[in-house]
């Protein structure tokens, strides 16, 4: 099978297993402007799915010679979203890591099963209950740390600080009035939280905590 051209790219993400949390994260990375290629073993999610994702494939992903024609191995992201079968799951999770793929994300059914992932090969174990799918595509991604979002559309992430704000103050830089979100709190590598203020300087390594609106904090952590 010949490789597909999104594998390689910098913003293209491999889903593997398209359940309802494999499909979650999958829906989230596209409309965060991610490449995503998904993969299958039911041809009957997979039509579901033609024409959402970027490239959606069916194919059995416990075979490492066949997860590296389809080109994972390109890739530097990968989500095991597998839901039931925890062989399946581990097994898929060990092709990645035979197949180097760096950055390896990998749903457990169970504590023990998350034990298992990591022993596998798993770099993050996720617990969909405590983690949801959209979540999941924030972290995975970019620039944010950490992201919780309110039901009224109403976000809070921690994310890098972008490069326009470095070394100039809160005031100079401008953030709330260019991208419409708000600056919290500032927390530096070594340091105590601190509260944002306008003349609050911005340093390399410093991590933001900024508010708003769920679509313009996403659009102001996909800064660099």
């Amino acid at each position: 099978m010949a490789r597909h051209s999104i594998a390689g790219g910098s913003g293209s993400i491999l889903v593997i297993g398209l359940g309802r949390f494999g499909g979650a994260v999958a829906d989230s990375l596209i409309r965060l402007g991610h490449e995503v290629l998904a993969i299958d073993e039911d041809p009957a999610i997979v039509q579901s799915w033609a024409g959402r994702l970027t490239h959606v494939v069916q194919a059995d992903t416990t075979s490492t010679d066949t997860l590296k024609r389809l080109g994972a191995a390109d890739f530097e992201k990968a989500v095991v979203g597998i839901g039931t079968d925890i062989e399946a799951s581990l097994m898929t999770v060990l092709a990645l890591s035979e197949l180097r793929v760096p950055d390896i994300w990998a749903k457990a059914l169970s504590e023990k099963h998350g034990r298992l992932l990591e022993r596998t090969g798993a770099h993050h174990v996720i617990h969909p209950e405590a983690t949801m799918g959209e979540r999941v595509a924030h972290l995975v991604t970019g620039q944010m740390i950490d992201f919780i979002e309110f039901d009224d559309g109403f976000a809070i992430v921690k994310t890098r600080a972008p490069k326009e704000s470095l070394n100039r103050t809160l005031a100079e830089s401008a953030l709330r009035s260019k991208y419409g979100v708000t600056v919290v709190g500032v927390k530096r590598p070594k340091a105590d939280f601190t509260y944002a203020r306008p003349e609050t300087v911005i340093r390399p390594g410093d991590l933001l905590i900024v508010s708003g609106a769920t679509h313009l904090v996403e659009r102001f952590a996909a800064l660099e």
